[in-house]
C-alpha cells in the first residue's frame, strides 16, 4: 500500500484519552464507510490463526551499531530515527508469514482509494521474485500498481524480509509517479545499505500497543514512523468485516500535517487506511486472493 504519511506518536501517558478519540473515529469514519458495498465474509482471526511468526518472541536477530541496543520486536528496541541498525543477512527469510501481513508469492491486493475527487485502483502482487538488497538481505519483492481510468499513477516495487522471529523489515523500494504515460519523479526510491538508507520495520512478530518503530529510512526522502494503537479493533471494507484488527497511526516528520490510520486483518493484511490530517485519502480492500 501505498505511504503518505509527521513525528513519533504520543507517549503511553496520553493512551486513555487518545483511545476514547480512537475508538470514536472507528465508530464515526472507519466501520461505516463499506457497510453494504460488498461481500461481509466474517472473520474473528481467534486465536486459532495460525503462523508460526505469532508465537515467535520478540528478540531481535539484528544488532545496532554504536551505543545503540539490539533492534528488535520487542518494546524499545525497535529502530527508531536515523539509527543505524546492522543485520545479519542470516538471520533473514523471503518467507513472510507474520499473520497481520503474511506474503506468499501470488498474493494479490486490490484496494479502492478516493483522494479529493479522484479514484483509483491500487493493486498489490507478491512476485516470485527476490532482490538482494546493498545490506547483504535478500528481499521478496512486491509489485505495486495505482491506476487512474486505467492510466498509470505510481508503480512500486517494494521489498520486504522477514528475520528469523517473525517480524517483518521493509528493505527499500524502486518507485516512480507517471503523468500522461511518462515518469515524472523517482523520489522517495532507496535501498537499505545504499547512500545512508537504513531498514525498517513494518510489522513485530509480538505486536503490543505503544510500540513506536521507524517504517524507512533515506534522510530527506524516506522517514516513515508508525506506532501500534491497538491489537484488538474491528474493521469493514467492501471485501469483508474482520475482528481482532490491528490499528496504527504512520507519520512522517518529512510532511508533519499528514497522519494516517491503517487497520491489519490476520491472515489477510491491509485493510483500510485513513488519512486524517493534511488531506483526505482512503484506502479500502475491494478483494484479496492467496496465490497458493
Amino acid at each position: 500500500m501505498r505511504r503518505r504519511q509527521e513525528t513519533a506518536g504520543p507517549s503511553a501517558t496520553r493512551y486513555p484519552i487518545m483511545m476514547g478519540l480512537i475508538g470514536m473515529f472507528l465508530s464515526a469514519t472507519l466501520f461505516t464507510s463499506a457497510c453494504g458495498s460488498g461481500a461481509t465474509a466474517e472473520n474473528d482471526q481467534s486465536s486459532n490463526a495460525s503462523s508460526s511468526a505469532s508465537s515467535k518472541s520478540g528478540t531481535s536477530s539484528a544488532s545496532a551499531s554504536g551505543s545503540s541496543s539490539a533492534a528488535s520486536a520487542s518494546q524499545g528496541n525497535l529502530p527508531q530515527g536515523g539509527e543505524i541498525v546492522k543485520l545479519d543477512p542470516a538471520d533473514f527469510t523471503t518467507n513472510i508469514d507474520n499473520p497481520y501481513w503474511p506474503m506468499s508469492p501470488g498474493d494479490k491486493w486490490i484496494y479502492r482509494e478516493t483522494d479529493e475527487g479522484s479514484k483509483m485502483r491500487v493493486e498489490v502482487t507478491v512476485t516470485d521474485k527476490t532482490r538482494k538488497i546493498a545490506n547483504g538481505v535478500e528481499a521478496r519483492v512486491v509489485h505495486d500498481v495505482v491506476t487512474e481510468d486505467g492510466q498509470p499513477v505510481e508503480v512500486t516495487d517494494d521489498y520486504y524480509a522477514q528475520d528469523k522471529d517473525g517480524t517483518i523489515w521493509y528493505m527499500g523500494e524502486d518507485t516512480a509517479e507517471y503523468e500522461n504515460g511518462k515518469v515524472t519523479t523517482r523520489e522517495g526510491s532507496f535501498e537499505a545499505g545504499k547512500d545512508g538508507a537504513q531498514a525498517g520495520v513494518i510489522m513485530p512478530a509480538n505486536p503490543r500497543d505503544g510500540m513506536i518503530f521507524r517504517q524507512e529510512y533515506l534522510k530527506g526522502e524516506a522517514e516513515d514512523e508508525g506506532e501500534i494503537l491497538s491489537t484488538n479493533e474491528q474493521v469493514q471494507a467492501p471485501f469483508g468485516y474482520y475482528k481482532g484488527a490491528l490499528l496504527t497511526r504512520d507519520t512522517t516528520p518529512l510532511e508533519p500535517k499528514v497522519t494516517e490510520y491503517k487497520l491489519y486483518a490476520k491472515d489477510v493484511g491491509p485493510v483500510l487506511v485513513v488519512q486524517t490530517s493534511g488531506g483526505s485519502g482512503r484506502e479500502e480492500l475491494t478483494d484479496f486472493t492467496h496465490g497458493g
